[in-house]
C-alpha cells in the first residue's frame, strides 16, 4: 500500500464513522445504548460527545444538546422515545461500572 496523504486519511477516517453511524442508527437502532456501553464500553452518546468535543476543540462551540441532535438526527428525547427501552436493575448496575471505568463517574 502507498502512503496515504493526511487528507486522505482523515477522509477514510470519516467515511468509516459515517458508516458506523449509519449502521447504529438505521441498520441497528434496536441495539440499546446500555448494551453498547456494557459490552464495548461506548454508546451513540459517547460517539455524540465525541463529535462535540472535536468541535470545541477546534474553537466551534457546541453544547451536548446540540451534538447529541447532530448525531441522532433529532432531539436526542425524540430518539430516545422512538428507539430505547427500560433496562433491568441488572443492566443499570453494568452500566454503571462500564460509564465509570470507560467515561468517568458523571452519570450521563
Amino acid at each position: 500500500m502507498d502512503k496515504i496523504d493526511q487528507q486522505t486519511m482523515t477522509e477514510i477516517e470519516a467515511a468509516a464513522f459515517r458508516t458506523l453511524r449509519e449502521h447504529l442508527m438505521e441498520k441497528r437502532p434496536d441495539v440499546q445504548n446500555i448494551d453498547l456501553m456494557n459490552m464495548a464500553g461506548f454508546c451513540r452518546n459517547c460517539l455524540s460527545r465525541w463529535v462535540q468535543e472535536a468541535a470545541n476543540k477546534r474553537g466551534i462551540d457546541m453544547s451536548k444538546e446540540e451534538a447529541r441532535t447532530l448525531y441522532y438526527g433529532m432531539p436526542y428525547d425524540d430518539w430516545k422515545a422512538q428507539n430505547q427501552t427500560a433496562a433491568s436493575a441488572e443492566k443499570q448496575a453494568e452500566f454503571k461500572k462500564a460509564f465509570a471505568e470507560n467515561v468517568g463517574t458523571a452519570k450521563e
